[in-house]
C-alpha cells in the first residue's frame, strides 16, 4: 500500500470511529511475547501452549504443535508456526482445528454493536502455509446471541508470505440488541482461523453472518491431512474501518503488559515470598503479582518438595521444616493470592507465629492465568 492509499484509508477509518493509537484489538498481534514456551509444543482442545493470548483447539485424530518462530515477512520478527505432527486424512463430522484470539469484552465497546451505529472492522494479517487452497477466517460475537461471520481466505503459493485483509460490516442481526456486546471482563468476539473443520462445522456462506455453528465454508481444505504441512501467522489486526492501515507497532513492554492481564509466568530462585506459620503444621504467605488480572486467576504450582525443581517452604532460619509436605493451595483475588495448606497436608515443624517462606529449588516455575 502507497503512503498516500495509507493515509486516505486511516482518515477513512478515523472517521468510522477508530483512533491513531491503540486501533488494534488484538493483542500480541506480531506474536513478539510467548511466556509459556517458544519451542513446539503439542497443542490440546482449548488451550494456551506457546505465544500469549492465542488459543489452539484440537479437536479431532490428528495432532499438532505451535511454537515461536523467527520466520517472519520483513518488519517482523516473530511468527507463530503451527506444525500437523500427526494427520487425520477425513475429519468426522465433529471433529475441528482451529486457533483463535478471544478478546474481552469492554474493550469492544467502540464497536457499538447492538445499535444502528454499530461500525465496520476490518481484520488483517500475514500468512503462510506449505498447503495452498482456500482457507476461511471467522469472527464470532459473544455475548446475547451469538452471530459468526465466515471468510474464505486463499492461500496461493506455497511456503510464501501472502497479506490478507477482510472487513466485515455489521448487519441488520448485529444493529440490533441481540447483537450488543456487553460491557464486562468476558468474553467479547473470538478472531478464528479454520485449519479444518468437520461437516457439522462447516457449510456457512462466505462473507455473511449467521446464527448457525458453523465455523468455516466447504471449501476450507483440510490442513490436517498430513505431517508435512506447516502454517505461519503474524501481524494480526484488527481495527474500526473498511480497510486495512498499516500495522500498529508498539514497544515490546507495552505488548507484555497486556498480556500479563490474562498470564503470567513467575520462575522462582530462592527465597521468594515470605508469610507467618500461625501453628506448627499450617501457614499462610501472601503473593502478588505484575499486574491485576481479568478475573480472579488459576494459581498452577509445580512439584511441591524439597528437591531440585520444587517449590517449598522453610522455616525462619531458612531450611525446611522437620516434615514437609506435597501440597500448596492459594486463595486469589485479581490483584493477589495467598499461599496455604491445610492441617492434613503432612507438613510439620514450623514455629507458631514465626516465618515461613516460600523457595524455589532450581528456578521452578508458577503460572497465574486469567485467559478468556
Amino acid at each position: 500500500m502507497s503512503k498516500a492509499a495509507e493515509l486516505a484509508a486511516l482518515i477513512a477509518n478515523v472517521n468510522k470511529g477508530s483512533s491513531l493509537a491503540a486501533k488494534n484489538f488484538i493483542i500480541n498481534g506480531n506474536m513478539s511475547v510467548a511466556q509459556r514456551a517458544t519451542s513446539a509444543t503439542a497443542s490440546g482442545n482449548g488451550t494456551y501452549n506457546t505465544i500469549d493470548r492465542w488459543i489452539t483447539w484440537d479437536g479431532n485424530d490428528g495432532a499438532l504443535t505451535s511454537e515461536q518462530s523467527t520466520d517472519a515477512p520483513k518488519g517482523f520478527s516473530n511468527s507463530l508456526k503451527l506444525v500437523c505432527t500427526t494427520a487425520d486424512t477425513s475429519l468426522a463430522a465433529g471433529t475441528y482445528a482451529s486457533f483463535a484470539q478471544i478478546i474481552e469484552a469492554q474493550n469492544l465497546q467502540s464497536l457499538d454493536y447492538g445499535s444502528s451505529d454499530a461500525k465496520p472492522i476490518t481484520l488483517s494479517f500475514w500468512v503462510k502455509s506449505s498447503k495452498t487452497g482456500t482457507y476461511c477466517v471467522a469472527v464470532e460475537k459473544q455475548d446475547s446471541t451469538q452471530y459468526r461471520f465466515v471468510k474464505e481466505y486463499t492461500i496461493s503459493s506455497a511456503n510464501t508470505w501472502e497479506y490478507k485483509t477482510v472487513t466485515i460490516l455489521p448487519d441488520s442481526n448485529i444493529k440490533a440488541g441481540a447483537g450488543a456486546i456487553a460491557n464486562d471482563n468476558g468474553e467479547g468476539i473470538r478472531v478464528l482461523w479454520s485449519l479444518g473443520h468437520g461437516s457439522t462445522y462447516t457449510g456457512a456462506t462466505d462473507n455473511t453472518w449467521h446464527t448457525g455453528n458453523q465455523y468455516a465454508t466447504n471449501n476450507q481444505v483440510n490442513w490436517m491431512d498430513s505431517t508435512s504441512n506447516n502454517f505461519f501467522l503474524t501481524g494480526c489486526q484488527l481495527e474500526i474501518g473498511e480497510k486495512a492501515t498499516e500495522f500498529e507497532h508498539e514497544p515490546y513492554e507495552t505488548t507484555l503488559y497486556k498480556c500479563l492481564r490474562y498470564c503470567e509466568i513467575h520462575t522462582l530462585h530462592s527465597y521468594t515470598h515470605m508469610g507467618f506459620a500461625y501453628t506448627t503444621a499450617q501457614f499462610l504467605i501472601p503473593y502478588t503479582w505484575k499486574v491485576e488480572k481479568r478475573a480472579a486467576p488459576t494459581f498452577t504450582f509445580p512439584t511441591v518438595g524439597t528437591s531440585s525443581g520444587n517449590l517449598g517452604v522453610t522455616v525462619a532460619s531458612g531450611s525446611y521444616p522437620s516434615t514437609h509436605g506435597s501440597v500448596l493451595r492459594a486463595t486469589t483475588s485479581v490483584t493477589q493470592a495467598y499461599v496455604y495448606n491445610n492441617a492434613d497436608d503432612g507438613y510439620a515443624g514450623f514455629t507458631d507465629d514465626h516465618i515461613a517462606v516460600l523457595y524455589g529449588y532450581a528456578n521452578p516455575v508458577v503460572k497465574i492465568e486469567s485467559e478468556l
